[in-house]
């Protein structure tokens, strides 16, 4: 691991010549394909012919080349055949989309970073045992490609999970045949039954479902906190959601200065950020492993043709939107996520969202960002912990002004649910000056309506939409009322 410090130092301090050299590299090495031919990618020398030459796409526009790749076709938007695809499913709606996973995508993109996170991790602990016990990740399954034969789908945890050298599967647990089980019930009971008393040393995963494994594992081995059966745990490396509203939770679950989290930031499209610093939340761009970044803000998402920034060209506290272009055979992707650049030097950035999670029905543009950190702080005031959450708007209506619906589960309720609301709201405000002037004397917003949801309210829900476990999560923030009805609907049944 200390033999990556010096590239890892190398991309944080040259990020634009690491950008420079992966955009050359995915241009010479995709050029003889069908898309490096109609877009003439062996003719690319800079940055601003790729953006000319190549159009902004979406998943949508992709697919018929996405969908050739899936039924074995070789050569379409990079080398060779794609056997492995992460499938994503939307929290919004039942589409899945089918990203293919190629072998550069595995080692250069995955794998590396994966391996630079571990390799930060080292650096900020020296002293660490983590090799010594066992890794816990909790991912989810894959299944057979019906379009294609010896190829596979599934949630890019597992892909990664399957792929693994053989040396890496000695340290993990419990076997990957259980790590990839496709019932997530069946999955957490496997868990629970194999690995209570084994010498776990570290964990891996989304908070969502991590949750759901200490509660069952605490439960049937009657134990007041995960320090009983794991006496070694030194480390959690989580992802897919904020950790922000979780903290305090998994604080009560280790109970120890010695445990410490860290972030990373992948996707079933590429590993994109790490956290390199213990001491500091945000994370760290990955700019040297098979990804090319382009950004727009997130004001011009939705024009016909909106100028996309480079590294070079990136603003501290402007949000964008991402674009990728990567060795997995994304061309130009706007893959729907935001982010937030805290640094320039070296790159550091903090997710804000999705651009479909947000609520900006009077003009507010409170993004999901704001919302972990204002609840963090209500929990603070009131010794509330959270255990999931969504919110919409409540619409205008004759005499009626809007606002915002909250449905919270708490592992710990507030002890003062007004004082909670109270400091939610002045926390909003802080947080988002356009919030803050909507709810001046309740202009356009009224302050937040909360429901405190019953236990499990957010996982059946899940349960019912067929979406436990892997990268699968609630949509923190809505603009329209789908989702909220949806679960309210199912408390009344």
């Amino acid at each position: 691991m200390k033999s990556r410090m010096p590239n890892i130092q190398y991309y944080r301090n040259y990020p634009e010549s690491a950008q420079q050299k992966t955009l050359k590299y995915l241009c010479s090495r995709a050029a003889l394909t069908e898309w490096g031919t109609t877009y003439k990618l062996k003719d690319i020398t800079n940055q601003r012919q790729f953006q000319e030459q190549l159009p902004l796409q979406t998943y949508e526009s992709m697919y018929p080349s996405i969908e050739r790749v899936l039924k074995g076709e070789k050569d379409v938007v990079w080398p060779g055949i794609s056997q492995w695809f992460s499938k994503s499913s939307g929290t919004t709606n039942d589409q899945s989309k089918y990203i293919p996973v190629t072998s550069q995508s595995l080692s250069q993109t995955h794998y590396k970073g994966g391996k630079d996170l571990l390799a930060c991790y080292f650096d900020n602990v020296p002293n660490s045992k983590i090799m010594a016990g066992k890794s816990l990740a909790i991912g989810g399954s894959y299944s057979k490609n019906p379009y294609q034969e010896n190829s596979y789908i599934g949630d890019v945890s597992a892909v990664i999970m399957a792929n693994l050298p053989t040396w890496a599967q000695f340290s993990r647990t419990p076997a990957l045949s259980d790590a990839v089980l496709s019932d997530w019930e069946e999955k957490l009971k496997v868990f629970a039954e194999k690995t209570g008393r084994q010498n776990v040393s570290n964990l891996a995963g989304v908070p969502t479902w991590t949750v759901l494994l200490v509660e069952k594992m605490m439960k049937d081995y009657q134990v007041p906190h995960m320090l009983e059966l794991w006496p070694n745990m030194e480390a959690f490396f989580h992802g897919g959601v904020s950790f922000v509203p979780y903290r305090r939770l998994f604080e009560t679950y280790f109970p120890s200065s010695k445990v410490r989290y860290m972030e990373s930031y992948n996707a079933s499209e590429g590993y994109f950020g790490i956290q390199d610093d213990v001491n500091i939340p945000e994370l760290l761009l990955l700019t040297d492993h098979g990804i090319y970044y382009e950004f727009i803000k997130i004001e011009d998402v939705e024009s016909t043709s909106p100028k996309t920034y480079t590294i070079s060209e990136i603003q501290i506290g402007q949000v964008y939107s991402m674009v990728i272009s990567t060795s997995g055979g994304l061309w130009r992707y706007m893959i729907g996520d935001t982010i937030e650049f805290t640094s320039l030097s070296p790159i550091r950035f903090k997710i804000a969202g999705r651009t479909k999670h947000f609520i900006n029905a009077f003009g507010e543009e409170l993004m999901v960002d704001n919302a972990d950190r204002a609840l963090a702080l209500a929990c603070e005031a009131t010794g509330a912990i959270i255990k999931d959450y969504t919110a919409a708007p409540i619409y205008l209506s004759e005499g009626k002004k809007g606002g915002h619906e909250w449905l919270i589960e708490f592992v710990q309720v507030p002890l003062d649910k007004d004082r909670f609301v109270q400091v939610l709201d002045q926390s909003l405000q802080a947080l988002n000056s356009d919030y803050q002037a909507k709810r001046q004397k309740d202009l356009a917003l009224i302050a937040p309506i909360i429901h405190i949801m019953p236990s499990n309210t957010f996982y059946k829900w899940l349960k019912n939409k067929g979406k436990l476990g892997g990268q699968h999560k609630i949509p923190r923030l809505s603009n329209d009322r789908t989702v909220l009805e949806e679960i309210k609907r199912l408390i009344l049944d």
